[in-house]
């Protein structure tokens, strides 16, 4: 038996306020919103540049602009009959939902039924579109951010990626939303940025692209017919298409020299233990070169040396607090 959108007499009063998200396309609407748009007796829309406007004409609706209050919205519906559709703005009807909602308390008024239809969602990652359209109009607008070059932002990105850092190991889950979100902001940035550069522009479609694209070809187990049944088999997929991909001369290309002098150590001596090297350490005086057997053994071992020596710094702080705090007598 074919749907049909009313079940009850077709001249039941019907007031539909109608939503869509501005970051799905004006036309790709739920069949149920189509089915109220095409059946309503009135449909209205307080905003003239709503973006499916054009796509509602296309299919035969007309929209009355207008921005009834609710009070005549509701005693024009009983007048008439049938179902009127307002097709919300972006931040929704406030002013007539408001005005409904007092009608409906009041207990003493006669009401159409009231109804509330989605007629698109949001996407998982619809508020991505969001900051990168805060971050074109900051761009533009900003006389700061409008100046900024890559290498300008430089610095911020070292700091935020220790804050996230920070937040991780605290465990303070409040903190690390915000400083992914900060962290997010400088991949953001830097991609508008690099959208302006005369020579060889990209945007933050093609970082993301390239991103894709590098995960699905080191994830054949997950996209292709390759297997992994453990971990170690992941690991092993990803650095045999990375090095098809790099066509590197040596393990250590890539291993970028910056990084702390820890982390260094360790990243150089699991790449040697990857590639079966056994390549003893340099021998040398000083404590250079006793840091760097015990980044050696600690990767060896499974122990990020990095994080292994900032949890004993950590707890190195509070004993400096504790000997402070029993000194001056506050603790």
């Amino acid at each position: 038996m074919p749907h049909t959108p009313e079940t009850a007499p077709a001249d039941r009063p019907r007031v539909v306020l109608l939503t869509t998200s501005h970051r799905v396309a004006p036309g790709l609407l739920s069949w149920p919103a189509w089915e109220a748009l095409r059946g309503a007796r009135r449909v209205v829309c307080a905003d003239a540049d709503h973006p499916l406007l054009p796509y509602a004409a296309e299919a035969g609706v007309t929209v009355e602009h207008a921005a009834p209050d609710a009070r005549a919205l509701v005693d024009a519906c009983l007048a008439d009959g049938g179902t009127t559709v307002v097709v919300a703005g972006a931040e929704g009807e406030p002013r007539l939902t408001d005005g409904l909602a007092r009608l409906a308390g009041s207990g003493r008024e006669e009401l159409p039924e009231l109804e509330l239809l989605p007629g698109s969602y949001d996407l998982p990652g619809a508020r991505l579109l969001d900051l990168v359209q805060v971050m074109d109009r900051i761009r533009a607008d900003c006389p700061w951010s409008s100046r900024r070059t890559n290498e300008d932002l430089v610095k911020y990105g070292l700091e935020e990626a220790y804050e996230l850092v920070e937040a991780i190991e605290s465990g303070d889950r409040e903190a690390l939303r915000e400083e992914l979100g900060d962290v997010l902001l400088q991949v953001v940035f830097h991609a508008r940025i690099a959208q302006d550069d005369p020579d060889e522009p990209f945007s933050v479609d093609d970082v993301a692209g390239t991103i894709v694209e590098k995960l699905i070809r080191r994830h054949p187990h997950v996209f292709g017919d390759a297997s992994a049944e453990t971990p170690e088999d992941v690991k092993a997929h990803w650095l045999r298409t990375k090095a098809v991909e790099k066509r590197r001369d040596s393990v250590t290309d890539g291993v970028p020299l910056e990084q702390p002098a820890l982390a260094l150590a360790a990243k150089l001596a699991g790449r040697a233990r990857t590639a079966g090297l056994e390549v003893p350490l340099p021998a040398g005086e000083g404590p250079g070169y006793a840091l760097l057997a015990l980044a050696v053994r600690a990767e060896e071992a499974g122990t990020e040396p990095e994080t292994a020596l900032r949890a004993a710094a950590r707890t190195y702080r509070d004993a400096i607090r504790a000997a402070e705090a029993a000194r001056t007598g506050t603790g």
